[in-house]
């Protein structure tokens, strides 16, 4: 019998921290890539004056019915990934370097991850879904159903960092090849089963099956792609003296997260031109970098013990200079 889901009570990591190093401006316009449940959006609502403008987004049906119990003229949510961020503020009349701060809090939030019937998590039995927007796309699912051994080696490899990646994805298709007998691989608590067998040995205090959950899921909602296109989006949309601030959980994010920053606070950075490479120059040759590193919060002792996923938070912030 499947668990019926409960409520799902969302903790907003570094919320304080965020919206404090986001707001610059109280009139300003400002971006909530990741809706969620709204505790940022809520948290900068308070914090913008009247002619302020919030726009959120969010590819998850749940978040966007959510949001639409926010009755304040200064919001808008869009039902969109945030890699679509240029094309959908342009739509809505507002032009590069307009926006004053942009926030991203990524990864997957606690109402889908509680959620048995979202199929993120291996903790309860659900649909082996893992869609971020379950109306568009491919499930978890159909891609297993079909995807080679060496496909999905890869994905849970380089997503998961998962050293029994082949040994995962020899033990699905020998799952496959008995779907005649067995019936389709469906529910995550099959998955999880079968990962838990194939992989050998185990890190203390931690699933066997948290990795490949990790990498299906990453790839499924193509996460780290729609990252780098959100930043992308973010140094041509940003005002000068605009935000960047994206809280990241793990190490993939993180490393996107921080090589674009710092690449883009280096004198060498591509918006910088090739200018740097005929040396030498005199200082006030050198290019200008686009973004100027303001540092990374961790989640202080008292939010770790009050929500225990924030233990692998970090949140990192730039700002638009050039």
């Amino acid at each position: 019998m499947t668990p019926v889901a409960k409520p799902a009570l969302h903790h907003t990591v570094l919320q304080r921290e965020a919206v404090d190093a986001l707001i610059t401006r109280a009139d300003g316009l400002y971006i909530d890539g990741t809706f969620g449940r709204g505790g940022h959006s809520r948290a900068v609502l308070e914090r913008l004056a009247e002619n302020g403008r919030l726009v959120a987004f969010d590819r998850d049906p749940q978040a966007v019915a959510a949001a639409k119990t926010i009755t304040d003229a200064r919001f808008e949510i869009v039902h969109d990934d945030f890699a679509s961020l240029c094309a959908a503020l342009a739509a809505r009349g507002v032009g590069q370097g307009e926006v004053s701060g942009i926030l991203l809090d990524l990864g997957v939030s606690s109402p889908q991850l509680d959620d048995p019937q979202r199929g993120f998590s291996f903790r309860a039995d659900g649909p082996l879904d893992m869609r971020m927007d379950p109306t568009r796309g491919e499930s978890a699912a159909q891609w297993l159903a079909r995807a080679t051994v060496q496909e999905i080696t890869e994905v849970i490899r380089d997503y998961g960092e998962e050293r029994f990646a082949f040994q995962i994805a020899k033990a699905i298709a020998a799952r496959r090849a008995e779907s005649g007998r067995l019936g389709p691989l469906e529910r995550t608590g099959e998955l999880a089963s079968l990962v838990a067998h194939a992989v050998k040995s185990r890190e203390k205090g931690k699933d066997p099956a948290t990795r490949a959950f990790q990498a299906i899921r990453i790839y499924i909602n193509q996460e780290l792609a729609q990252l780098q296109a959100a930043l992308n989006a973010a140094l041509l949309m940003l005002e000068r003296g605009g935000r960047l601030v994206v809280i990241s959980f793990h190490s993939l994010e993180d490393r996107i997260v921080k090589r674009f920053m710092r690449a883009h606070a280096s004198a060498q950075a591509p918006e910088a031109g090739a200018h740097v490479r005929r040396l030498p120059l005199r200082a006030a040759d050198l290019p200008v970098p686009p973004l100027k590193l303001l540092g990374r919060v961790f989640a202080n002792e008292a939010e770790v013990s009050a929500n225990p996923r924030a233990r692998s938070a970090v949140m990192r912030v730039a700002e638009r200079i050039a």
